[in-house]
C-alpha cells in the first residue's frame, strides 16, 4: 500500500473541543475555546492545555494560576467556535445573546467561572508552565469536577453519552458517533449460558 510522508503536523485527531474559562485578580473573566487540552495524570488527576502566547487568555491564566475546562456538546457548538474566533480583549464573551448565550456559575474551589450550560466542568490550578514554542503548556492539578445533574442516570452514575459530547478533527466540529466497544472488551471473555436443572 502507498504512503506519502508530510513534513511534521499537529494530526492527532479527533481531539476534545473544549472552552476554558478564567478571570484576573480584578474580577474580569474571559471564555477561549481549545483542541489542545489532555489528560496528563491520574493521581493525582492532571491535565494540560496549550495556549498561544498572544491569546487574551493566556497570560490571565499565567497570573492568576487557575482555570476550567468545560466540556462541549451538540448544544453548545456555536459558540464554542464563536468564543474561538473573538477576543475576549474586545468583548465580554458571557454577554452574548442567542444561541451564543453562555451563563456564568460560581466554581466551588476556582475564582475562574463556570460555564453554566457545560455538562461537565474541570476546576484547575495550574502546576506547571511549560514553554515549547508558539504555545505555553499549562499543566494543572484538577481540583473539582462539576457536573450537571441532568446527566446522571437513576443510580447517580455520570451518562457522558446522554451529554451529546463534541469533537475537533482538522478544522470541523463533530458529534461523537456509536458506542463500539467498552474498556477490556477485546480480551473479556464470554459469558458462559446458564444451564436449566
Amino acid at each position: 500500500m502507498a504512503r506519502q510522508y508530510w513534513k511534521p503536523s499537529n494530526m492527532l485527531n479527533p481531539v476534545p473541543a473544549v472552552m476554558i474559562t478564567c478571570a484576573d485578580d480584578e474580577g474580569h473573566d474571559n471564555v477561549m475555546t481549545a483542541a489542545w487540552a489532555g489528560t496528563v495524570c491520574s493521581d493525582p488527576v492532571m491535565v494540560s492545555v496549550s495556549i498561544r502566547k498572544e491569546r487574551y487568555s493566556h497570560d490571565i491564566i499565567r497570573n492568576s494560576g487557575e482555570f476550567v475546562i468545560c466540556l462541549t456538546n451538540r448544544k453548545l457548538t456555536k459558540v464554542t467556535d464563536f468564543v474561538g474566533v473573538r477576543s475576549g480583549r474586545d468583548m465580554d464573551k458571557f454577554a452574548l445573546e442567542g444561541d451564543l448565550h453562555i451563563t456564568r456559575a460560581k466554581a466551588k474551589y476556582v475564582n475562574a467561572p463556570l460555564i453554566a450550560e457545560s455538562p461537565v466542568c474541570l476546576e484547575c490550578r495550574v502546576t506547571q508552565v511549560l514553554e515549547l514554542g508558539s504555545h505555553d503548556m499549562f499543566v494543572a492539578e484538577v481540583l473539582s469536577t462539576d457536573i450537571d445533574d441532568q446527566y446522571l442516570d437513576e443510580n447517580g452514575r455520570l451518562d457522558l453519552h446522554k451529554a451529546d459530547l463534541i469533537a475537533y478533527s482538522h478544522g470541523e466540529y463533530y458529534a461523537l458517533g456509536a458506542l463500539l466497544g467498552k474498556f477490556g472488551y477485546s480480551v473479556k471473555k464470554p459469558r458462559r449460558k446458564k444451564t436449566k436443572k
